[in-house]
């Protein structure tokens, strides 16, 4: 299973609140420019994987794939319904990088969607049948947890939390397809309304309906297209809820980062440009640890001082992150991969990061006794 995997096409559609489009349609049109970006035509897709996290819970459907696939002209292929939280889009990319390094196919694609602005949605957890969530420990409490704690152990401050909202709305002010195009001020994050001490709702991503999709090929397929855009590193990992040591980081975080760093054969120090889940502020402060993109406990001094901001070393979240992009769940893990490859395409418009050659994408969905129940790492090369 050594092929090579390439990124053959990419389509997306405008994140936020779109109460007259139904999730099928958003879905549908992600995936008709997705095949149009990369020139080939139904027929030529081998499998397709259709992650969403919610359509079973709001709207009892479970087979939604199907119907998406059927609408762009596919109806005798097979498809996977896929999901997994937060990674729902980016475990469908891990399995569709599988079928093709694995040459069960030349070609798969990926469709991520979600509709989430609904007034049946309801509360988002970790799952009714954990004790803790039920005890109250549902995700805002999570993360201000883990806030509180790497505030009195390291000193970061509440400033440093929502500098890296003010930094991912400057750069969703950029991204014609994100749901928040007005940038913030410091003072604003930190007044905006209390979620869960010291996190306020502007540290706390929203939610959204929308939809992203990418095709991945053979190296063969690739040749023909003209794709250039290698997958490097496409990686899966869970947790073994046992870290009683590290009550403020993910293990498997970091793991599956060091993971994905070995099979890539790069480093933090590589890296041009990084799409990471920051559902909330902390996250992506922790994220920056776990990629080593600093020392543990420095995540906060680091996007204070502008290093993860656009024209800043190690920029991330350039396309505004979840906390301006928006987060509708299946699409989120696809769309992070969808940036990175406009990004090594040369073509990212305001927000390019000048000579980006390499890039990596990161999303995690759900925790559970201190460690993170699913975590993916997806490493894109020019």
């Amino acid at each position: 299973m050594s092929g090579e995997v390439y990124i053959a096409g990419i389509g997306s559609t405008a994140f936020g609140r779109q109460p007259d489009v139904s999730l099928l349609e958003l879905a549908a049109e992600a995936g008709r420019r997705a095949l149009a970006d990369a020139g080939i035509k139904p027929a030529d897709v081998g499998i397709g994987f259709f992650a969403n996290a919610l359509a079973g819970k709001l709207f009892g459907d479970l087979t939604i794939g199907q119907n998406v696939f059927a609408a762009l002209g596919m109806s005798r292929l097979p498809i996977a319904n896929v999901e997994n939280a937060c990674t729902s889009g980016s475990t469908a990319f891990y399995l569709a990088c599988l079928a093709v390094r694995a040459g069960e196919v030349d070609c798969a694609m990926v469709i991520g969607a979600e509709k989430m602005c609904v007034p049946q949605l309801g509360l988002l957890s970790s799952g009714d049948s954990e004790l803790d969530t039920l005890l109250g420990l549902v995700t805002p409490a999570s993360f201000a947890m883990r806030a509180r704690r790497h505030m009195a152990e390291f000193g970061t401050t509440v400033e440093q939390l929502a500098q890296v909202s003010v930094k991912n709305r400057s750069h969703g002010v950029l991204n014609a397809l994100a749901q928040f195009r007005s940038e913030v001020s410091l003072g604003e994050v930190l007044a905006s309304p209390m979620i869960a001490d010291p996190l306020t709702r502007f540290q706390s991503c929203p939610i959204a309906d929308g939809a992203s999709a990418l095709i991945v090929c053979s190296e063969s397929m690739a040749r023909r297209l003209g794709a250039r855009i290698t997958v490097r590193a496409a990686t899966l990992s869970t947790g073994n809820y046992d870290n009683p040591q590290d009550m403020v980081r993910w293990r498997t975080d970091r793991e599956g980062v060091e993971k994905a760093y070995e099979i890539a054969g790069v480093g933090p120090a590589d890296l041009d440009v990084i799409e990471c889940h920051d559902a909330f502020t902390i996250a992506e402060i922790l994220h920056y640890e776990a990629l080593g993109l600093c020392p543990v406990g420095e995540g906060g001094r680091l996007v204070a001082e502008g290093v993860t901001a656009l024209g800043g070393s190690k920029p991330v979240n350039v396309s505004g992150g979840l906390l301006a992009r928006g987060h509708p769940v299946g699409a989120t893990g696809v769309e992070q991969i969808v940036e990175l490859t406009r990004q090594l395409r040369g073509n990212a418009g305001a927000r390019q990061v000048h000579g980006a050659r390499l890039g990596l994408a990161h999303c995690m969905g759900g925790d559970r006794a201190a460690d993170t129940k699913s975590m993916t790492v997806a490493v894109l090369a020019a």
